[in-house]
């Protein structure tokens, strides 16, 4: 696991597996872990950056209900979970399948963990909104598309924006059962003012990258999408790879069906 620092206040790690981030944000006697890494050992990790890093954990947030997104419970069993009110409603409606895929996972590739994932209290977040922490406050944006559920967070103060699986140099646009071509489309629309005002782009999947690169995959990710469902769609060179073609392909299919 790589961290780097955006910002005295902003810590960000990339996990090994899918390059998955966490992002960790203080603002004064505050401190949120967003998102998570994989593997146990990254997550048995993040208390001694946090601790290393002086600040001390006030609660943990999510940008969307991806199981690869909801590790930090292992990390910190005692913390409460905030998300956007429509990841609230996936994960009732859904319960346990957050477990049962990382459950296949793990057996997939040989993981062990030292108890099951239990995701414990979760504070659903009204979003489009904001979130206090220590006299300021995060941003919170709807972000729909990959999935039925999510929302982007920025740090204002440090020019950071936290977008979730959006944006990401090295996955293309991704439409999940639950995700739609329009509404996916909506959202990068949305992300847009804020990105063109940031200092740094987290992903969800890769190292965080500059507003003029985050632009760049902005309008690649638009030309992608509208051109759906052509098989043909532009997958942008910087992504063409087999896993990215399996991905396009999985896309063909829903926007077809």
């Amino acid at each position: 696991m790589r961290v780097v620092g955006l910002h005295s206040d902003v810590l960000v790690a990339t996990s090994r597996m899918w390059q998955t981030t966490c992002t960790i944000v203080r603002h004064r006697e505050e401190c949120f872990v967003i998102d998570s890494p994989v593997f146990p050992h990254e997550l048995e990790a993040l208390p001694v950056i946090v601790e290393q890093a002086g600040w001390e954990l006030s609660g943990m947030l999510c940008t969307h209900g991806d199981w690869d997104h909801l590790l930090g419970r292992y990390a910190f069993p005692g913390a409460a979970l905030g998300c956007a009110e429509t990841t609230g409603a996936r994960l009732r409606a859904s319960p346990g399948e957050a477990q049962r895929e990382l459950r296949e996972f793990d057996e997939e590739n040989y993981v062990e963990r030292p108890r099951p994932l239990s995701l414990g209290q979760v504070q659903a977040l009204p979003v489009p909104g904001h979130v206090g922490i220590g006299d300021t406050e995060l941003d919170l944006l709807p972000t729909d598309g990959h999935t039925e559920d999510g929302m982007a967070l920025r740090i204002p103060w440090a020019g950071v924006v936290v977008c979730g699986d959006y944006l990401s140099p090295v996955e293309i646009p991704w439409l999940s059962e639950s995700g739609s071509r329009d509404a996916y489309l909506a959202t990068l629309e949305r992300l847009r003012p804020w990105v063109e005002e940031a200092s740094w782009i987290v992903p969800g999947h890769g190292a965080p990258i500059d507003a003029q690169r985050a632009l760049a995959i902005l309008r690649e990710d638009v030309a992608y999408l509208e051109a759906l469902p052509d098989a043909a769609a532009p997958i942008p060179p910087a992504r063409r790879t087999g896993a990215q073609r399996k991905i396009h392909e999985e896309n063909l299919k829903r926007v077809r069906a």
